[in-house]
C-alpha cells in the first residue's frame, strides 16, 4: 500500500498524521483515497476539482507534473509527498 507524507501545515486535517497509507493504482486514485479518509483536506488540495497550482506532489524525488501528472502509476510500496509552494520575497 502506498503512502503520502503530509506537510506540517496540513496535518491538522489528517488527525496529526505525518504519513497516511492510501490505496490506488495512480497518483489521482491515491489522492482520492486520501481525501475520502480526510474530507476536510480536499478544500486545501483542490480548486473546482483540479489540484491547486501551488500543491506539488512528488513520487520519490520526482515532481509528478514531469512524469504523467496525476495519472502517474503507483507501485504498492511507493511514497508520495505533498509539498505546498511557499511564496516570499
Amino acid at each position: 500500500m502506498a503512502s503520502i507524507r503530509i506537510p506540517t501545515p496540513l496535518r491538522a486535517f489528517t488527525g496529526g498524521n505525518e504519513r497516511v497509507r492510501v490505496q490506488g493504482a495512480t497518483v489521482q486514485e491515491a489522492l482520492d483515497d486520501l481525501t475520502a479518509q480526510y474530507p476536510d483536506l480536499k478544500q486545501h488540495l483542490y480548486d473546482n476539482g483540479t489540484l491547486r497550482s501551488f500543491v506539488n506532489v512528488f513520487l520519490g524525488e520526482e515532481d509528478v507534473r514531469y512524469l504523467q501528472g496525476v495519472e502517474t502509476p503507483l507501485e504498492a510500496d511507493d511514497q508520495l509527498m505533498i509539498i505546498p509552494s511557499i511564496a516570499g520575497g
